[in-house]
């Protein structure tokens, strides 16, 4: 005889349930919850030479990173850069590993940031909620098919980049479309846009600033606010990356009531020889240093969670380029990371772009 089987209808209350007549000795089905995966950069599995190799080789290997010619870049990272970057980056990454948990902070953060949404949504048994890497671990590809075995036949993707970039959220999005192509029975899918103006994330950036500053003992004549960079050539080609910078930073300096003068948008972090989107970071906080301004302050609102980018080489090495051109006081303001207004801002995103499945 046939079996019954229960699966909520889309739109249905717990309440209203729709009758499945399955065929004897069907193979079982879960089906009816909605998933929701956050996705975030990478982090190498540990801090000596093969465990950064096989990351630096993932990710300078992604052609939306790197936009060279294969028959140029494939000699030039197999043959000089994954031979000599590994053991450097390798020991900055020691600098700011997580011991306790024997990860990169990137790892426990995103992890956090997934555990705070996830209470948010504890009172909504439908919704499941994983988190994934584009490089290394845990795969997208194994966090997707988690929420599967799990029932989700619907999967809301939330890249955890404000602003759209070829080199991040496309990048992510392909990981997680490469995945699909390899099923037979694809989830429903839907992907978060970039929030560059979302008022939560601007609201949320705001009050940490100004929660941050409050706790000093000085105030910052300048406060920087710094974006990754990326060629200057990824631009010209079309990516809206650099206008929903600039965006974020106008609102953001406006939220602060703060004048040109006292705020400044940079981009940093650059990799070759070819020009990326000026100005530089470190070219601007030397020339604030030897202009005179003593005391300065800087926040990346582009990182969801702080990194190796944020940690060593804002924290790091730019409090050193300040310091060592006389500037005196230097703070790094954190990222919104898994803090309660961090989660408000995935939080806001995720039921606005889960409207219709729950």
């Amino acid at each position: 005889m046939n079996k019954p089987f229960q699966i909520p209808a889309p739109f249905a209350s717990e309440a209203e349930m729709r009758v499945v007549r399955l065929p004897e000795g069907h193979p079982p089905v879960k089906k009816g919850k909605v998933g929701v995966l956050l996705l975030n950069l990478g982090t190498p599995d540990g801090t000596d030479y093969w465990s950064m190799r096989r990351y630096l080789k993932q990710f300078l290997s992604d052609r939306r990173v790197i936009e060279v010619p294969r028959l140029l870049w494939w000699p030039l990272l197999n043959l000089i850069i994954l031979t000599t970057r590994p053991g450097r980056k390798g020991k900055d990454y020691a600098t700011i590993w997580n011991n306790e948990r024997n990860e990169g902070p990137l790892k426990t953060i995103t992890r956090d940031q997934a555990e705070g949404l996830a209470k948010r949504f504890a009172g909504e048994d439908k919704v499941i909620i994983d988190w994934a890497m584009r490089y290394q671990n845990p795969s997208t590809e194994s966090r997707i098919q988690a929420l599967m075995d799990q029932g989700c036949d619907r999967i809301l993707l939330v890249p955890l980049y404000p602003h759209y970039a070829a080199a991040t959220t496309a990048t992510a999005n392909d990981e997680a479309f490469r995945a699909l192509m390899k099923m037979r029975w694809q989830p429903y899918v839907r992907v978060a846009p970039a929030y560059a103006d979302e008022p939560a994330y601007i609201d949320a950036l705001a009050n940490s600033v100004r929660t941050h500053l409050a706790g000093l003992d000085w105030e910052p004549e300048v406060l920087i606010a710094t974006f990754h960079g990326m060629p200057q050539k990824y631009l010209e080609k079309g990516d809206p990356y650099h206008c929903e910078c600039q965006k974020t930073g106008r609102l953001l300096r406006e939220a602060l009531g703060y004048d040109k003068e006292r705020f400044k948008i940079t981009f940093q972090s650059r990799f070759g020889n070819d020009p990326w989107l000026q100005p530089y970071t470190d070219k601007t906080v030397e020339a604030l240093a030897k202009s005179g301004i003593k005391r300065l302050a800087m926040i990346a609102p582009g990182f969801s969670a702080d990194c190796l980018e944020t940690l060593e080489e804002l924290d790091g090495e730019n409090r050193e380029i300040f310091e060592h051109n006389g500037g005196e006081n230097f703070s790094y303001i954190p990222a919104l990371n898994a803090s309660e207004g961090g989660i408000d801002v995935i939080e806001a995103i995720t039921r606005r772009e889960l409207m219709g499945w729950l």
